[in-house]
């Protein structure tokens, strides 16, 4: 039996269904969705990136972008995971903390620099920087970064990473999982809003 492809299942896509076949229409990038997902969360290595540190990142990035399908996914992926149970309300206080809209930043002096917006720089509280440990701090704050301001994202920010504990192959694995996640959410959110204007249409 092969494994249930993740945005068909968070998503709500039946076999067969209308949605199935839109889907069914780009197979090359269905499948390459899939991949991702399993080479992130099923990894045949995570020594540089623990699976518990992959579900802890991937519900706060989630938790982000709102509540959906997806964060509910991903909280309970932290709190099955091995040592995610008491993270994960730490987590969610994170996240309620570092909700905002976006994205902001800077852009070099220049005819952009009209558009350069100013928002929050989200720092983990000192009280859950004991639970979360220094690892898990830093990254929290460099995902709130990759998804809030791509545009400042900078050397200096990944040192954090790095004086925190992390490796640049663990840097570079955490920057494509968060990546990947706000595609996921858009993606899944997308599909969801078609399946409820065709579900509305038919009723109509």
């Amino acid at each position: 039996m092969g494994t249930l492809d993740i945005i068909d299942t968070l998503a709500g896509i039946e076999p067969g269904s209308a949605l199935d076949a839109i889907r069914a229409r780009r197979p090359q990038a269905r499948e390459n969705a899939q991949k991702s997902y399993l080479a992130l969360f099923d990894p045949i290595d995570s020594s540089e990136f623990s699976l518990s540190e992959r579900a802890a990142v991937a519900a706060f990035v989630t938790g982000l972008h709102g509540e959906s399908p997806v964060a509910a996914f991903y909280r309970e992926k932290l709190a099955t995971s091995a040592d995610g149970a008491p993270l994960l309300e730490a987590i969610k206080a994170e996240i309620a903390r570092g909700r905002t809209s976006g994205p902001y930043g800077a852009y070099p002096a220049g005819p952009l620099s009209i558009e350069n917006k100013a928002g929050l720089i989200y720092r983990v509280s000192a009280e859950r920087k004991t639970v979360l440990g220094a690892r898990l701090a830093a990254a929290l704050e460099h995902a709130h970064l990759l998804v809030f301001h791509p545009r400042d994202a900078v050397s200096a920010d990944m040192k954090a990473l790095l004086t925190a504990g992390w490796s640049s192959t663990g840097i570079v694995t955490f920057s494509q999982l968060v990546a990947f996640l706000s595609f996921q959410v858009r993606v899944v959110s997308g599909l969801r809003t078609l399946a409820a204007a065709s579900a509305q249409e038919v009723a109509s």
